[in-house]
């Protein structure tokens, strides 16, 4: 990937709040044109790394980089690609839905009305309706709109979708499936809902006590992490294991492994030591969040 094709980068970037370490050292790079998911369990940092990229938040240490710039002194050029919805969305509640949606245009050359008329349809939401009447799903949806309409180069959304109903999200995934189709535009997003980013991403970025545990291609993910199921003809001993396995469990004859990765190599090693029997199970994207971060 050349520094050109690279949207966000970070490096060892570690934020601390008092002696509590969030950030342990992320490493991160994110190409023009990715639609990357960012999964994380509560409180694994997800906003707080999210908040460092985009310089709301100063880095304790580490670099981080968007556009090639540095997020704490992005330039207006740079802040005018992007586009950001957070977790909690603020406005002023004084005004309706019309003047904040005019309010926010005013400052983009490229702001697309029609885009956000239509949105504002689709969403089912009131122009004269003032925002301090709206419901979290109905602000959630018009922060959702505000980012979105000067179709920026960049897009990050933190837990998106958590504040809408199932015809709100299914509206959001099609815009995000339309900006994915777009190879300019890029997008970041984090979320707890798995079905939606299988849906949508391209690529998946893994938080985890601190740091980024896998960062790669969804389908590739997919492809690596499976389920074994074992069968034995008696009980399986004590010592029994599996190779890269995430995880086993044993019961009597029987054993269940989620592993990293399979190969010929390794179902033959397994099955001539042990003398069992092996089936192999794909994984949805939820069971594999699930087994990378058994404990």
């Amino acid at each position: 990937m050349t520094s050109a094709d690279c949207v966000i980068e970070s490096k060892a970037l570690r934020k601390s709040f008092g002696r509590a370490d969030v950030l342990k050292g992320v490493n991160l790079s994110i190409s023009r044109g990715s639609v990357v998911g960012l999964l994380g369990t509560n409180g694994s940092g997800k906003s707080t790394l999210i908040q460092c990229l985009l310089g709301l938040l100063k880095i304790s240490s580490g670099s981080a980089q968007i556009f090639g710039e540095d997020p704490w002194d992005l330039s207006p050029e740079a802040k005018a690609r992007l586009g950001y919805v957070p977790q909690v969305v603020n406005f002023y509640p004084w005004m309706n839905v019309r003047q904040m949606i005019d309010y926010t245009g005013a400052h983009y050359p490229e702001w697309d009305t029609t885009f956000c008329d239509q949105m504002l349809i689709d969403w089912e939401l009131k122009e004269k309706e003032k925002i301090s009447t709206l419901s979290t799903g109905q602000q959630q949806r018009l922060g959702l709109i505000l980012a979105m309409g000067h179709h920026p180069e960049l897009l990050i959304l933190d837990e998106p979708a958590a504040s809408l109903d199932p015809k709100g999200r299914r509206s959001l995934l099609r815009s995000l499936m339309e900006q994915a189709s777009d190879k300019q535009k890029t997008v970041l997003f984090s979320t707890h809902i798995t079905s939606d980013l299988e849906r949508v991403a391209s690529h998946v970025a893994v938080l985890r006590d601190g740091v980024i545990d896998y960062l790669g291609e969804l389908d590739e993910l997919k492809d690596s992490v499976k389920r074994l199921r074992i069968q034995a003809a008696s009980a399986l001993p004590r010592d029994f294991s599996v190779p890269m396995a995430l995880r086993t469990t044993i019961d009597g004859a029987s054993a269940v492994a989620a592993v990293a990765s399979v190969d010929e190599g390794m179902l033959e090693q397994l099955m001539e030591k042990w003398s069992v029997r092996v089936a192999i199970e794909d994984l949805n994207l939820e069971d594999i969040f699930l087994e990378l971060h058994d404990e």
